[in-house]
């Protein structure tokens, strides 16, 4: 797949999220505090790249699925992400006062409508996931991997990992996996293992482990890019991990070792989608994801 038609189609997956986005948006009640709701659509609206929707919508389309088969939890990926950022932004967590090159939400409105965007957030998912047409049992197996795997054996046992960590005077590179499995990888793989079980789990297994190893490469690149970006690159504070005493790949292995452990699961990856059919989008994903500097 060349770069221009990988970013033909990733547009194309880009604008099917957009759209819903904008149709939910309109269906937010008029009679809850205009603060709230405003602080909600900040937190998610125009900032990211999207990437936990456009991997449900690409994975739903590679393996034959319609677009309105995933709607609902691409929708529901996005709001349990964004929930995840604002509260990770506050005060008691990372303390970031930017996030996607803006104001983090919390500096935005304040730190309790902060946190209450995030509630809302979190539950509004679900209410997508619950209220979508035609519930069926794919369905509710799609909805239960979402709340599993952003939930307190997931995403929330990983950001409580990374937490603990800052204490740690003699991290260990298991600890370091435990954190980026559960903190990242869980709602990188959810999005793939959603498009699986709406298509009669195909390709289950592989995939649960590409999102694996993606979400782990992810983070690698993170810290790499904390590292030696910029705030104006980065849309976000850089050297936070070492102001925060943060346990990262950098820290364990070295910048160049860091860097090597991001080619080895970008291998992993290639290796994996190798075996599955019409997967052209996912590797290119991929590498984009391996190569970004931003």
């Amino acid at each position: 797949m060349t770069s221009a038609e990988y970013d033909e189609l990733y547009l194309s997956y880009l604008s099917q999220f957009n759209d819903a986005l904008d149709d939910e948006f309109k269906k937010l009640k008029s009679e809850v505090p205009s603060v709230l709701t405003d602080a909600m659509k900040y937190a998610v609206g125009d900032g990211g790249k999207r990437v936990r929707p456009v991997l449900c919508f690409a994975a739903n389309s590679m393996l034959g699925g319609k677009p309105q088969a995933v709607k609902e939890f691409a929708l529901a990926l996005e709001f349990i992400h964004s929930y995840s950022l604002v509260h990770d932004d506050l005060p008691a967590m990372d303390n970031d006062d930017y996030r996607r090159g803006k104001l983090s939400t919390h500096k935005k409105f304040g730190e309790a409508y902060g946190i209450l965007a995030g509630d809302a957030l979190l539950n509004y998912a679900f209410e997508i996931c619950l209220s979508k047409e035609n519930f069926r049992a794919d369905d509710l197996a799609a909805s239960r991997i979402i709340a599993e795997y952003a939930g307190y054996g997931g995403m929330i046992a990983g950001q409580t990992l990374d937490l603990l960590s800052e204490k740690d005077d003699c991290p260990d590179e298991k600890t370091l996996f435990d954190i980026y499995v559960n903190k990242t990888s869980k709602l990188l793989t959810a999005p793939l293992l959603v498009a699986s079980v709406k298509n009669g789990n195909a390709y289950y297994a592989q995939l649960e482990k590409i999102g694996t190893y993606l979400g782990i490469m992810f983070q690698i690149t993170d810290d790499i890019l904390d590292e030696e970006s910029s705030l104006s690159v980065l849309g976000k504070t850089p050297h936070k991990d070492k102001q925060e005493n943060k346990l990262t790949s950098v820290k364990i292995y070295g910048l160049d070792g860091a860097k090597d452990k991001s080619r080895e699961f970008y291998g992993e990856i290639m290796r994996l989608l190798n075996d599955i059919p019409d997967s052209d989008f996912l590797k290119s994903f991929a590498g984009v994801l391996y190569g970004r500097k931003y």
